[in-house]
């Protein structure tokens, strides 16, 4: 009888590691653009002062579709960051997922009626929207066949990108969340 081989520590490849940690090399990108951008934008503009206050009034005189919008993205934040954290697969957990799935399909929508990043044309964030809109029933049918492996990608990916990169790049100097958090 042959022994087993003694057990060594793997240690993955470089490549299984970025793999693996992917979602933390988007949030370090995305941060690191959106700071860079926002310097260059504040510069360009004389490099006012920053200080923060909360004026809702721009958002209560924009267009409905803005609104819905608004109301769809931070339904979606709140929504996602408890689904995130919460038990899997319980009732609970389906009952907010399909309402989070409606909030986001709200918000992708509704930016496709949303311009002003790139003057009247679409910018990258409408590139998200429109991944989101392909994505969001491919979620839904991975976890209606049980594929969680899937399911788990997808909305995970989806809450990356849809909601955490592009709600980071809604906050650029000049955009109305700027104007209403750190507006002078």
């Amino acid at each position: 009888m042959t022994q087993p081989a003694p057990s060594r520590t793997h240690r993955r490849p470089f490549r299984d590691q970025i793999r693996r940690n992917k979602t933390w090399i988007v949030l370090i990108i995305a941060v690191v653009a959106y700071l860079l951008i926002s310097r260059m934008m504040l510069e360009a503009a004389g490099s006012p002062p920053i200080r923060f206050r909360l004026d809702v009034s721009p958002l209560m005189r924009s267009p409905w579709v803005l609104k819905a919008h608004v109301a769809g993205a931070l339904s979606s934040l709140a929504i996602g960051v408890f689904l995130l954290s919460y038990t899997k697969g319980r009732r609970l957990h389906r009952v907010l997922g399909y309402t989070w799935v409606v909030t986001m399909a709200v918000t992708a929508i509704s930016s496709f009626f949303l311009t002003g990043l790139n003057g009247d044309h679409f910018s990258f964030i409408h590139a998200l929207s429109a991944w989101s809109v392909i994505v969001l029933p491919m979620a839904v049918a991975a976890a209606r066949r049980h594929d969680i492996k899937a399911h788990r990608k997808h909305m995970t990916n989806m809450f990356l990108g849809g909601m955490i990169v592009a709600g980071l790049f809604t906050f650029l100097p000049g955009r109305m969340m700027w104007s209403i958090f750190f507006g002078v």
